[in-house]
């Protein structure tokens, strides 16, 4: 197996809204999504999606006990500014703000969003990982 991921694909309770959310923080869903039933994103080198809970528990042969599934998903940005400006969006678009924007104990800043369904985002500047030009993050 390589290593790299190809697709992520988070569980959601009503597409529709969670379409709505990313939507409202300039995602648009790809071409090859499927109304009212999958929403695809590039998302650099990588694919984005939001499918139903209850299917992808199914397909993926899990029980859903509806809580957290000890996943955060990660968004680096440039500068502290623009951590603050995604988490104000985040905001704006229903989302809920875990842990506003603050310095690091590993010299960066960061914080934290939840998603309508209760998927956090970490929206943070690493120093250490600098970002090139396509957003992409080479390991320091």
């Amino acid at each position: 197996m390589q290593q790299r991921i190809s697709l992520i694909t988070l569980g959601v309770a009503d597409l529709e809204r969670a379409v709505a959310f990313y939507r409202a923080l300039g995602w648009e869903p790809h071409a090859a999504s499927v109304p009212g039933e999958v929403a695809f994103y590039q998302a650099g080198g990588m694919a984005l999606a939001l499918w139903s809970r209850a299917a992808l528990a199914e397909d993926s042969r899990v029980t859903d006990c509806g809580g957290w599934g000890g996943v955060t998903l990660a968004h680096n940005v440039a500068g502290p500014a623009e951590v603050d400006a995604v988490l104000r969006a985040a905001r704006d678009a229903g989302g809920v703000i875990g842990r506003d924007g603050a310095p690091t104990a590993w010299g960066g800043y960061s914080g934290v969003f939840l998603d309508p369904d209760g998927h956090p985002w970490e929206v943070a500047v690493n120093p250490a990982w600098p970002l090139a030009a396509d957003g992409s993050v080479r390991l320091g």
